[in-house]
Formats: C-alpha cells, sequence, structure tokens
C-alpha cells in the first residue's frame, strides 16, 4: 500500500518522484487505483516545484523568436505588430526596446504573454541557465560533461554555456516545436533531456564515420536483417558496427534522474544520423524494440522536418500516442515478430516458453524478443518473466558506469 502524503520538503519530494518512477514502472491503467496513485502524486509534485522552483521567465527576444519558429513566421510576418521592416531587423537584434503598444500588439496577435515581453533582455543570454537545478549540473559534472572544469572554479552559467557552446542552446535542441517532438513523462526534466541529447551527438560527434547515411536506407527489410544478429552472443556490439558501416551512429548514455528515456532519433547531421539509446532496463527485448521504435523514425521520418524525436518506449499508453510515435511503434513492432506470423502461431493463444522459443527459432531471432513482444502484444505481463528478465544487456557496454 503506497502512502501519499502533502509534499512539504525535499525529503518528501525525493520520496514522491521514486514512488512516481515505481508505478512508472508497472505502467498502471489510469482508472485502477495505482493509476489514480499516480495521478495524485504527479499533481502534488507539479504543486510543490511550482514553489520550490519559481518560475523563469524566458528573455523576450528569444520569446518572439521561439514563437516565429514555431509558426513559421519571417521577420517581414512582424511588421503589422512592431511598424516597420527596419524596426522588426532592430527589435530581433536587441539595438531597440519594445514600446507599450508593440507588447499589446504581440500579446493579442501571436499570444506572447506580456509578461514574458516587458522583461528586460539578456544581452549575454545567461538567464536560460538561471532556473537550471543544481542538483543537475552536479550530476553532469559527475559524468565528465564538462571535462576537466567544475563547479569549484567555474559558476554554473559558465559551465553550461561552455557545454552547449558546440551544439547550440538547450532551446535549439528542446524548445522549438518544429524541431523536437516528445514521447515522454510530463514529469521528464526538460533541462536533464537537452543536457543528454547534447551529450549524445557531441559523443557521435568524436565518433569517425567512413560512410555518409543514404535515404531510404533503413527499411523493415533492413531492419528484420538486423534484428537477426540479437542470437549472435555480443548481437548488440555487432548491432552497432553494422550500423556504423551504414552512417547511422549508435550510442549509450544512460539516463539522468528525474527522465524516463528509453531512446532518441536525432537528425541535425542528416548525413550521420544519430540513435541515442539509455538502457533504462537492463533488458534485451527492450534494447531491440527501443532501438527498433529509432530506426523506424529514421525511415518514416527522416524528412519530416523534426530533428530530435525523444522516446519514453515503457510508461507510455498508447492510446496517448500522436501519429509519429504509432507509425514507428507499428514498424518496430513488425520489424520483430510480423503480424501474419503472430495471427497464426500458437503463442498468441498459449504464452509459454515453449511458444516463444519456438516463434524464435522460426524468424531467427533471440528468444527475449519475442517473449517481450508476446506479454505486449498480449497485454500479459506476468507471463513470460524468467525469459525477459534473464537477458540482460548492459553488460555488453562496459565503458559506462552504470548504477548498481
Amino acid at each position: 500500500m503506497i502512502k501519499i502524503k502533502v509534499i512539504k520538503t525535499e525529503k518528501d519530494y525525493e520520496e514522491a518522484l521514486k514512488l512516481v518512477e515505481d508505478l512508472m514502472d508497472r505502467d498502471p491503467d489510469p482508472n485502477s487505483e495505482e493509476g489514480e496513485q499516480l495521478g495524485l502524486l504527479s499533481a502534488l509534485i507539479q504543486d510543490y516545484e511550482t514553489t520550490a522552483f519559481p518560475e523563469q521567465l524566458p528573455d523576450p527576444i528569444e520569446a518572439i523568436k521561439f514563437r516565429m519558429e514555431q509558426a513559421g513566421l519571417s521577420p517581414g510576418d512582424l511588421i503589422p505588430y512592431l511598424g516597420s521592416r527596419s524596426r522588426v531587423s532592430e527589435i530581433l537584434s536587441g539595438k531597440r526596446q519594445l514600446t507599450l503598444e508593440m507588447v499589446r500588439a504581440l500579446e493579442a496577435g501571436l499570444g506572447i504573454p506580456a509578461k514574458v515581453l516587458i522583461r528586460k533582455p539578456d544581452s549575454e543570454n545567461s538567464t536560460e541557465y538561471q532556473s537550471w537545478d543544481d542538483r543537475l549540473v552536479t550530476e553532469m559534472g559527475e559524468r565528465g560533461y564538462f571535462g576537466g572544469i567544475s563547479l569549484k572554479k567555474y559558476s554554473r552559467v559558465e559551465l553550461l554555456k561552455n557545454f552547449f557552446l558546440p551544439v547550440g542552446s538547450p532551446a535549439q535542441l528542446v524548445g522549438m516545436a518544429r524541431k523536437s517532438h516528445y514521447r515522454s513523462s510530463p514529469l521528464s526534466d526538460k533541462h536533464a533531456l537537452a543536457a543528454w541529447a547534447a551529450y549524445v551527438f557531441k559523443k557521435a560527434n568524436k565518433i569517425k564515420m567512413a560512410k555518409k547515411y543514404h535515404r531510404g536506407t533503413v527499411d523493415l527489410q533492413f531492419m528484420q536483417k538486423l534484428a537477426r544478429l540479437s542470437v549472435k552472443d555480443n548481437g548488440p556490439i555487432l548491432a552497432q558496427e553494422y550500423l556504423k558501416e551504414r552512417g547511422i551512429v549508435l550510442v549509450i548514455e544512460k539516463h539522468f534522474s528525474k527522465t524516463y528515456l528509453d531512446g532518441a532519433t536525432i537528425l541535425i547531421n542528416k548525413d550521420n544520423p544519430v540513435i541515442g539509446l539509455t538502457l533504462r532496463y537492463d533488458r534485451l527485448d527492450n534494447f531491440w524494440f527501443t532501438l527498433m521504435h529509432e530506426l523506424a523514425h529514421l525511415s518514416q521520418h527522416y524528412d519530416s522536418g523534426i530533428s530530435l524525436f525523444y522516446d519514453e518506449i515503457e510508461g507510455i499508453k498508447t492510446i496517448n500516442l500522436d501519429e509519429n510515435e504509432r507509425q514507428a511503434d507499428a514498424l518496430a513492432e513488425e520489424a520483430l515478430l510480423p503480424r501474419a506470423k503472430w495471427e497464426v502461431s500458437p503463442a498468441r493463444l498459449i504464452p509459454s516458453s515453449m511458444a516463444a522459443d519456438s516463434l524464435a527459432n522460426e524468424l531467427g531471432v533471440h528468444v527475449a524478443i519475442i517473449a517481450g513482444q508476446i506479454r505486449h502484444k498480449g497485454n500479459k505481463y506476468v507471463y513470460l518473466n524468467k525469459i525477459v528478465n534473464a537477458a540482460k544487456v548492459r553488460q555488453y557496454f562496459t565503458n559506462i558506469e552504470w548504477d548498481k
């Protein structure tokens, strides 16, 4: 029985976060008792965060640029709100301050809150880093994200500015709706997601790639061929090498506290797309499904205009997914366990280890993958635990310091 109480202290807050993570791992039905507990805890956490971590308003100029990006506006489209083309240029470059009339026009016409627009612009663009949680910055330092520099010698803003300099600001990685896509918990720390994505991209850039990715390389046949590597003793490593030979970078980087991320597809450099996996669950079936899901994004959404997909594979109900995610899920499932095979398989009716093993042999993939698919397709998560939990994946990536 979970005891839920009002969050008054940081200790209460940490305990509530742990309870939420435990509940999300169980993927409860929203109408069940556990589902209602998850909803209540989420509300209590958000209420506490509103008080403990006051809202940090964005820079007004950055807010205008973000709204332009979001709505597909050009500088010329701002003339009705700001007065003239030259005045638009002066405002966007920070050479002229907004007047009260401009603030009212932008609020009414573009929906940018006046409380954001009346802030004094931050010429050094450091405001966006002021609201970053010290615990996150400390965790980044402990992981080596800042190289040889630390909080002992440099301020938080200096460290974060230096860290994001090669890849762009956190807003560029996370905040622009046309460039980023979320399939993640509303409780996930967006700053942590940005830090993780930036580090994955930086790690990928250090890998020497002999070939460029060619559009259309990844399709169902490609994914099915890749999945057959799962039966090899070092299948995940072979998959990483196989992708590299075709211009795709696979990076493993564990997730941050307060995030529930399983993987991401980063299409900032389309010559060498990056797939990042966290191995949040130390299970082979989760590795292969998440990898297939991200490859599905690469196959289906390469030219979609979205450059970053964040994906929480486990813990998000199908009913909440948008069309991009449904498409990626469908292709990933077809690559691992084709629907035609599933429809006639005895495993559909009897989710036994013998049926799973037989189907895995027929398809030429690891039995843990099939066990995971049987559990998912039949919504029968009480079955085949032994097979799923025995097949580990973190052991192949010894360069990561995994939590014990």
